[in-house]
């Protein structure tokens, strides 16, 4: 949609929670945005915004306006950009989210791929281990993991989010090969420093039994977890997606793979429910299921 209507610049101003980081997103001035809303609340005859010092507060009459206008405005833009998308080829910004760890190892490399592919298409990819509203901040297509709940989203799947046990040679050689998930209590085992299913260590044949862990390192990051492994500080459960050619090249070596049961989770491309669908988003999905379908790129080193 036009981003200079009146109505689209209530909606800005409003979302980006003031003036003046709606002047900044839309490149306008301060002044052009100010003299804009007060067109609007005259041709309105009504007060939508409250100015203060301190920033501002919304009338009863703009609480309405601007959750029926920020309706109006997606459809707009929406219908704008399925016309435009017509011609098939992508363009536009296209905002991406995904988690820390899967985007710098896996999405990072795409974008720079996908970028190559479509040099009309500007990606603006968040990294983040927070759970993003697709609607409210505008987010084209999302990476997440796990079992999907939201049934306002539309998901792709990518490809199976297992986990694998595993440790260096040089941990391994300082220590017993674990023979038995029971083992597990004689080792130095790497896990995270907050409540997580990532720590709870399931294996087959020991369903409903805690697998008790410790260890003398643990931290909130799994890249971490991975390179603290590495260094030989203890034995991790990792995603197999972070591995890459560690298991290929012998840096690290997986353990009880026989009792490893499926983690049931995957890894999905998600964008919000909507027959209109923009190029832009459309052929960034198609090329992550390309890339990661049949076989990720992880997988390839393993031959």
């Amino acid at each position: 949609m036009d981003h200079h209507s009146d109505m689209a610049i209530y909606v800005k101003v409003v979302t980006a929670g003031g003036f003046s980081a709606a002047a900044r997103e839309l490149k306008m001035t301060h002044s052009a945005i100010s003299k804009r809303m007060s067109r609007l609340e005259e041709r309105l005859k009504t007060q939508l915004i409250i100015r203060t010092t301190r920033g501002m507060t919304l009338t009863e009459a703009g609480e309405q306006y601007w959750r029926e206008a920020k309706q109006i405005v997606e459809r707009i833009e929406g219908l704008e950009n399925f016309i435009v998308g017509s011609s098939g080829t992508p363009h536009g910004q296209l905002r991406v989210s995904a988690s820390n760890a899967f985007g710098r190892q896996q999405i990072v490399p795409a974008v720079v791929d996908f970028v190559k592919l479509h040099p009309a298409v500007e990606v603006d990819l968040t990294l983040t281990d927070r759970l993003v509203d697709l609607k409210e901040e505008r987010v084209d297509v999302a990476i997440r993991s796990g079992i999907l709940k939201d049934s306002g989203l539309i998901a792709r799947k990518l490809v199976p989010n297992e986990r694998i046990l595993c440790a260096s040679p040089a941990y391994l050689a300082q220590h017993a090969l674990p023979r038995e998930p029971s083992d597990l209590a004689n080792h130095l085992c790497l896990k995270l420093n907050f409540p997580s299913e990532f720590d709870e260590w399931e294996f087959l044949g020991t369903q409903n039994k805690k697998i008790k862990i410790s260890g003398s390192f643990v931290c909130n990051s799994v890249e971490a977890l991975h390179m603290a492994c590495l260094a030989g500080l203890g034995i991790a459960r990792l995603p197999e997606f972070l591995l890459g050619g560690d298991l290929a090249s012998g840096r690290l070596i997986s353990l009880l793979d026989e009792v490893r049961p499926s983690t049931g989770s995957n890894i999905y491309a998600v964008r919000p429910a909507g027959h209109i669908v923009p190029a832009k988003s459309r052929a960034f999905i198609d090329f992550l299921l390309a890339r990661f379908t049949p076989r990720p790129p992880w997988s390839i080193e393993q031959g």
